[in-house]
């Protein structure tokens, strides 16, 4: 009974072929990036909450709210980018060695500086316009309409965030 139960709820991907216009092997190395991107979000939104609980000084204030806004936002995009995995019929990260890399490790959380921090998060975010860029490009090129926008909200997201980060530690 225990085993039936369990093979109802293993998450599984689509038992059936899609048939939306796209490439099956197109979809799977979309998902796989979009996977790779999805990890990184995670580690941006842990990160930026962090900092938001630790920043101190003459920037508290102002980086304390915004990165409250920004984890909140990267939040909300994780949903949206592992649904859109799933509807290219492959399976967002399920298990434990797929998500493991979703908590930023000691060594990528800098402690020292609020512009420290603030630098931190501006690589990262640089990093992640970067990786969705390039796979926006291959979604576009795939006529994959619905990733390559998605990807371009996300990226819009980013570069504010890049201005925003950038003018508070602007001398």
């Amino acid at each position: 009974m225990a085993s039936s139960a369990a093979s109802v709820l293993k998450p599984v991907a689509h038992e059936e072929k899609l048939n939306t216009g796209l490439d099956e092997r197109y979809c799977a190395e979309m998902s796989e990036m979009l996977s790779q991107i999805l990890v990184s979000t995670y580690q941006l939104t842990i990160k930026s909450q962090i900092y938001h609980w630790n920043v101190v000084g003459p920037l508290f204030k102002s980086l304390h709210e915004l990165t409250e806004d920004h984890y909140n936002a990267l939040f909300g995009s994780a949903d949206i980018i592992a649904e859109r995995i799933r509807a290219l019929g492959h399976l967002a990260p399920a298990t434990i060695g797929e998500i493991s890399g979703f908590s930023p490790t000691g060594n990528d959380v800098d402690h020292g500086s609020a512009i420290n921090m603030v630098k931190d998060l501006v690589a990262d975010h640089e990093a992640a316009v970067r990786v969705m860029r390039k796979a926006g490009v291959k979604a576009d090129e795939a006529g994959d309409l619905v990733t390559a926008d998605m990807l371009t909200a996300r990226m819009t997201f980013h570069e504010k965030a890049l201005w925003m980060l950038r003018a508070i530690i602007t001398q």
